[in-house]
């Protein structure tokens, strides 16, 4: 199973996200549940980077990433990194609703 968890300061903003394991729906190269959360998550981490100038602290190796929004983020782009981030929630979602044995969404304050 794929477990990601979205973290979110006081304020509701999302802060970071984690992905790990593997969903098992299908073999290694034919899993549709895989490929879709990667090219989600992966996607976008390089949006984020791509569109607003803000450069994630990552971390990924064999069905793991970590993205982490620097403390030095600016200012200006946060609502643009927030709608991309908020934007894979809802992705991510859709998976869930259609394949919810192979991913769990978990979303957490601190």
């Amino acid at each position: 199973m794929i477990t990601v968890q979205i973290l979110r300061g006081e304020d509701g903003r999302i802060r970071s996200f984690k992905v790990e394991g593997h969903a098992g729906y299908a073999d290694p190269g034919q899993d549709i549940v895989c490929a879709g959360v990667s090219s989600i998550t992966v996607g976008t981490v390089n949006s984020v980077e791509a569109l607003t100038g803000t450069v994630m602290e990552t971390r990924m190796k064999g069905g793991f990433l970590s993205a982490n929004l620097p403390k030095s983020a600016d200012e200006s782009a946060s609502g643009q990194v927030q709608l991309l981030l908020e934007s894979m929630v809802v992705m991510l979602q859709g998976i869930a609703d259609s394949y919810g044995k192979y991913i769990r969404i978990q979303e957490l304050t601190t």
